[in-house]
């Protein structure tokens, strides 16, 4: 490690940054988040606000000669009591397309949910330290891309020579939204989500309104998605709705409606894509919610069960089933006329003919291997050929 070469402090600035849709300037630094004020504002909710502030997508753009960066963050880790500890933030380096290098941050917050009572406990930390060295003293675009799982706080960005924000490549931009699978969940890094895959291999630049818990069809998402500029939209919808308990077909229907009419007024030509759920077998044909199930722990490990009565389906509750028939049901009728609206059966991203293979580790979520096949399929279907986001049919 070269620790003779004295550093360039490079101010963080929004010209920096991309994947973030609202910058909050805090005691430390500069903290990214993916929901504007306005709509945090909203529903000041635990789950929103951790979730939300988790960077998934988040990256420091930039154009340099250095062969040593630096970056000062404070972290922000989640814990849940009782369950195994979650694996550190990964931090990872792509130099001209390719990821060149990967580290995690020391020190930070600690932040404990008991998922019984819903109680935090918060535990302060200190500042921590990310280094790439060994890079050549070559022209490159770097992109740093931020933890997708820890809250992230950037206190100050050094390299052995000078930054520039990058040049505009003239790629696409594509905002998508979903739940806790879109946002990351056991990927191994922020660029193995299936999201990141899919848009590295379709050539687009990702915004990523992927939250963990949070694709519940609320109105100020659909609002802050409305008012941010893309050329490519999509939105992942169901598992949430289900696994929360949160409505019945009768309000699911409207809503649906209610978030597609809202992502219009915004974007009234732009190719939109409703993707339905991935398979998750506890809730195809059981209605939520889903509560943890804690009988693993001593062999470490956390999985969830459905809760729901599949005779509760008659009474208008929503199964993953009840949610893909409706979802299809919606988007052709709307298509009639609306030309630039596509429907995605999300089993066709992970369906049948996976779970053998690949089964969802806590009976929920995807592990670091889904992701990868999710996006190279996502990639494969939406982004190429005849795909709704194919280059040459936007």
């Amino acid at each position: 490690m070269d620790t003779g070469t004295e550093l360039i402090t490079t101010p963080l600035t929004a010209g920096l940054l991309r994947g973030a849709l609202d910058l909050e300037r805090t005691e430390h630094g500069l903290r990214p988040h993916r929901l504007p004020a306005r709509a945090r504002a909203q529903y000041p909710d635990g789950q929103v606000a951790m979730t939300e502030a988790q960077p998934s997508g988040v990256r420091l753009v930039f154009r340099t000669r250095a062969g040593v960066i630096e970056l000062d963050a404070l972290r922000t880790k989640t814990e849940y009591t009782g369950a195994p500890s979650r694996p550190d933030g990964v931090y990872d380096l792509v130099v001209d397309g390719r990821l060149a290098a990967q580290a995690d941050a020391s020190g930070g917050h600690v932040l404990t949910v008991d998922m019984t009572t819903g109680s935090v406990d918060f535990r302060p930390g200190p500042v921590g330290t990310v280094r790439f060295d060994g890079l050549g003293d070559e022209d490159k675009d770097v992109e740093l891309w931020l933890p997708y799982n820890e809250g992230t706080e950037l206190v100050a960005l050094r390299t052995d020579a000078p930054v520039e924000p990058a040049p505009d490549r003239g790629r696409r931009t594509w905002l998508h939204h979903g739940s806790s699978i879109s946002h990351g969940s056991n990927a191994a890094s922020a660029t193995t989500t299936w999201p990141a895959l899919a848009a590295s291999l379709g050539g687009v630049e990702l915004i990523n309104l992927g939250l963990g818990g949070g694709a519940l069809l609320d109105p100020f998402t659909a609002r802050a998605m409305r008012d941010t500029p893309a050329d490519l939209i999509s939105v992942k919808i169901g598992i949430n709705v289900v696994n929360s308990d949160l409505m019945r077909l009768r309000a699911f229907t409207p809503a649906v409606h209610g978030f597609l009419d809202t992502l219009r007024e915004g974007h009234p030509d732009t190719p939109l894509l409703v993707v339905s759920p991935i398979l998750c077998p506890i809730h195809e044909d059981t209605p939520g919610p889903s509560a943890p199930d804690f009988s693993g722990l001593a062999e470490g490990k956390l999985s969830f069960r459905a809760m729901g009565d599949p005779a509760e389906r008659a009474a208008g509750k929503l199964t993953l089933q009840v949610i893909r028939d409706e979802l299809d049901r919606v988007v052709r009728q709307r298509a009639a006329d609306d030309p630039h609206l596509y429907y995605l059966d999300g089993r066709g991203l992970y369906g049948e003919q996976d779970v053998t293979e690949l089964p969802l580790p806590d009976a929920l979520h995807p592990d670091a291997a889904t992701h990868r096949r999710m996006g190279e399929r996502f990639a494969g279907q939406v982004f190429s050929g005849d795909g709704p986001f194919a280059a040459d049919g936007v």
